[in-house]
């Protein structure tokens, strides 16, 4: 309690600072505030967000604290969420404030949506009845809300037609609340036709779901084998519960084919999150997770700091892509924070995968995840053919660097209409650039990694650090020109 001022108690307030500690506040008289409420301070000569932590406050002189300005009206961050921003922070030596800060993405959702002025059909008639006046009454038949240009558009007419009706008292003026961002997924839309082992996998996920405990399962099934299908019945499991569902998918993978086959099986797309969502968006999907409104959010690494008001599964798809991984600011893995949020929240996490990381082989096999497999490929479809080619064997021509076994399979492909696919995992023209005269190579001033030259752009850049710089005409160890000669293949060079 402080004594002798307007305020009636003090709260520490984590603020999205690199902040080692929360800040004390003081708060107003009549003003309630909870753990997990987000307020607006002053810090500084700036007005920021931040969350009402957990703990004691510090003993701060009364008249040196500065009052918390407003509690948004939005639910509180709850406990669990709290509890794994505090986690994140010790686990990777990172500041609390700066993991809060990934939580606090979207400020403008802090208040709530305003609702639409509508249009609702009452018993008055018009005076005089037109083709156009009749399509609006059909169309507003039944009770239901319009907006203004919603009505207008659902009965092909214009607005001026919709503003004469209003005036004669055809329509009161009504508030529409918000409209979900997405439809309300079915979990019994579309019963799915599964394998008999992809029906065993699915039975395990059930009923890990069902005990509503936390258990991680590595769901390891070759490519083609119905991973998504399993962990779709889990998905169903869940939303049966009254659980939302986090499914997170390296952001290359969150495609519209993914989408589509939600839709297909529970009638309905799942919430997006991701680096592209307009910020209007952004802003709806967290304020109607942090309702509950919103029961499925699929979305790459950062939707794990989405506020879920009542999480209940979280599904990491590509359990192994490097993608998960965050290496800037707060580093952390989202596949092993996934884990970690299951713990805390007490529910089941799974992660699939048809080429499971070491970790997760490793964690299986020592008896820390369950695990379910599927070897064989739906619907009998068979595997591609492989085939490694020992260079040392069929080494290519000289100045090449393609096999001719290699090019004689891309041969007949060409000559047959079809199209060939080559991977190289080095970009650019050559991984390396030296010197015939002196032997000098480029490397990168900065981090001592050698310079791959980009031709294309006419430059030499380094893929550690960023560093690039103009391809020089001379040597600049020993003068000499046009002896520079590029070492080795990249995609420009193939």
């Amino acid at each position: 309690m402080i004594e002798d001022s307007p305020f009636v108690a003090a709260a520490p307030v984590l603020v999205p600072m690199p902040a080692e500690r929360p800040y004390t506040y003081a708060v107003p008289a009549g003003m309630r505030v909870v753990p997990g409420s987000i307020v607006r301070v002053p810090l500084g000569p700036r007005q920021v967000a931040g969350i009402v932590w957990d703990g004691a406050v510090e003993k701060v002189d009364a008249k040196k604290l500065r009052p918390i300005e407003q509690v948004f009206d939005c639910p509180p961050i709850d406990r669990a969420m709290r509890r794994f921003v505090d986690w994140i922070a010790q686990y990777t030596l990172s500041p609390p404030g700066m993991v809060a800060r990934m939580l606090l993405r979207a400020p403008e959702a802090f208040d709530p949506e305003p609702w639409i002025e509508g249009l609702q059909r009452t018993f008055a008639k018009p005076d005089r009845m037109t083709g156009a006046r009749m399509r609006v009454l059909e169309t507003a038949e039944g009770g239901l809300a319009w907006t203004r240009s919603g009505l207008a558009h659902a009965a092909g007419v214009s607005s001026t037609v919709i503003d004469g009706l209003k005036a004669q008292g055809v329509f009161d003026t009504v508030m529409i609340p918000p409209r979900p961002v997405v439809a309300a997924p079915d979990p019994g839309y579309a019963q799915p036709s599964l394998m008999p082992d992809q029906c065993d996998a699915a039975e395990m996920l059930r009923t890990n779901v069902a005990a509503g405990a936390f258990g991680v399962t590595l769901l390891d099934g070759v490519t083609g084998s119905g991973k998504t299908e399993v962990y779709f019945e889990a998905v169903a499991a869940a939303l049966d519960r009254g659980m939302q569902v986090l499914i997170l998918l390296p952001e290359i993978a969150l495609t519209h084919a993914f989408l589509e086959r939600f839709q297909e099986r529970f009638g309905a797309k799942p919430a997006e999150w991701h680096s592209d969502l307009p910020p209007k968006m952004r802003e709806r999907v967290w304020r109607q997770v942090a309702e509950g409104g919103v029961r499925v959010v699929a979305g790459a690494r950062s939707a794990l700091f989405l506020p879920f008001r009542e999480l209940g599964l979280i599904v990491v798809d590509e359990e192994h892509d490097p993608a998960y991984k965050q290496e800037d600011r707060v580093f952390y893995n989202a596949r092993d924070m996934a884990v970690v949020r299951g713990h805390i929240g007490g529910f089941p996490v799974v992660l699939a995968s048809a080429t499971p990381s070491v970790e997760s082989r490793v964690n299986a096999s020592q008896g820390r995840y369950s695990r379910a497999v599927l070897s064989a490929r739906f619907a009998e479809a068979a595997l591609p053919d492989l085939k490694t080619i020992d260079m040392r064997r069929a080494p290519p021509a000289r100045g090449g660097f393609l096999s001719p076994v290699l090019l004689g399979h891309m041969r007949q492909t060409l000559e047959k209409k079809e199209q060939s696919l080559l991977f190289l995992n080095r970009r650019g023209y050559a991984p390396l650039t030296l010197c015939r005269v002196c032997g000098h190579r480029f490397g990168c001033p900065v981090c001592s990694a050698w310079l791959v030259e980009h031709r294309f752009r006419g430059q030499l850049v380094c893929h550690h650090c960023g560093h690039n710089e103009r391809r020089p005409e001379a040597c600049p160890e020993c003068g000499t020109l046009d002896h520079l000669v590029a070492c080795g293949p990249g995609v420009e060079r193939i």
